[in-house]
């Protein structure tokens, strides 16, 4: 029998996040997230989003045994505001047991129903700066610290109760040796002096704030044409700012601007953490905060965040400027590997920055969706 409990303490909360240290304690390719921090996404004291989105979290137990766990999210935003009755689910895991997975969606289809909402979509986070997406191809590829890893089992379970694929995401990589700087080099001057744009690089943290900000409207921006786009809110940004800007190099954030130094152009690329968090297991201390430092020092991988142009320079050559600050960074720091996170597949747009690199689809994911 599968018994559902809605968790109300700090330790069920706890027991909630430390749930997929069990089912891929064994699995080469899972990333664990920080516990701490996993946790004060969770926090309504600290995690802004919560003043525009609510949250419930079940745990689904067996024989007294924890076998799956699941968040379920309404976005008032994006109900109210853009007129998407959407019930989001995320931070779903479970074994595999059809009945476990089973009575934790009608738990969230539930929730949805006594919301007047019009279908369930997961898995997804609060917002475009979370995790999203079902594995569904790329299995035996290392995870990164910005993506869900989950075992092949889980798209049978999702259809098995109805339902489908709503929104596919591709992950890709190239090597470093692919970027030949014949394609940006000279055309990114070219740019500059046409359209009079400069590039703005920085050696430490604090001459990135006074700009981040700005950073978070381009990209609401530069996003908000996309289907899956909810919008930051300014007081999400200084929650954002202290929960990724400090794991960034700040030579590895760059932004462009105009002959007004307003932004129109920015890149966040990160050190792969990938190995460091595994070798961590979750905990920052006594050990994990060294290792995360080393990765951010030492690492030879680099993962594209987010990349934003203002619509007006789109289609313009701007991330040649953006590659070429790049090109030489990593040149110096002898990168290997670019990896690249989800982006929609229908985003040709994206998909056309990178064409010059020929990089490899490595990963697919998915959200699935049920209409209620």
């Amino acid at each position: 029998m599968i018994t559902i409990k809605e968790i109300s303490s700090k330790n069920e909360l706890k027991e909630f996040v430390k749930f997929p240290f069990k089912i891929y304690k064994d699995s080469k390719y899972w990333v664990p997230p920080i516990i701490k921090q996993e946790l004060e996404t969770f926090n309504k004291d600290v995690n802004p989003i919560f003043k525009d989105a609510e949250a419930r979290f079940f745990l689904a137990y067996k024989n007294n045994e924890i076998v799956g766990r699941v968040a379920a999210i309404i976005n008032w935003l994006e109900v109210k505001k853009q007129d998407q009755k959407k019930m989001r689910f995320g931070w779903f895991d479970f074994i595999d047991d059809l009945e476990v997975s089973k009575a934790l969606l009608e738990k969230v289809e539930e929730i949805g129903k006594e919301n007047n909402l019009e279908y369930c979509e997961g898995p997804v986070g609060f917002s475009n700066l979370d995790k999203v997406g079902v594995l569904t191809e790329g299995f035996d590829q290392l995870s990164t610290m910005i993506t869900w890893y989950n075992h092949p089992y889980y798209i049978n379970h999702y259809k098995s109760h109805g339902y489908t694929e709503e929104k596919e995401y591709i992950e890709n990589f190239f090597p470093f040796k692919n970027v030949k700087p014949e394609f940006f080099a000279k055309v990114q001057d070219l740019i500059k002096r046409r359209y009079q744009l400069r590039s703005l690089a920085f050696t430490k943290t604090e001459e990135v704030m006074p700009y981040a900000d700005k950073m978070f409207d381009l990209f609401n921006k530069s996003y908000s044409s996309l289907s899956s786009f909810v919008e930051i809110t300014d007081i999400q940004k200084a929650y954002f700012k202290k929960k990724f800007i400090s794991f960034v190099n700040p030579e590895y954030i760059k932004f462009v601007v105009d002959k007004n130094d307003e932004l129109i152009a920015f890149s966040i690329v990160m050190p792969s953490f990938a190995r460091a968090l595994q070798e961590a297991k979750g905990k920052l201390f006594p050990f994990g905060f060294l290792k995360l430092l080393k990765a951010k020092k030492e690492s030879k991988d680099v993962v594209f965040y987010l990349i934003g142009v203002l619509p007006e320079y789109q289609n313009k050559g701007v991330t040649a400027i953006i590659f070429d600050e790049y090109y030489k960074v990593f040149k110096e720091k002898g990168i290997q590997n670019c990896i690249r996170t989800p982006e929609l597949a229908d985003n040709k747009a994206i998909h056309q920055i990178w064409k010059h690199f020929n990089p490899k689809t490595n990963k697919r994911r998915f959200t699935l969706r049920k209409d209620l």
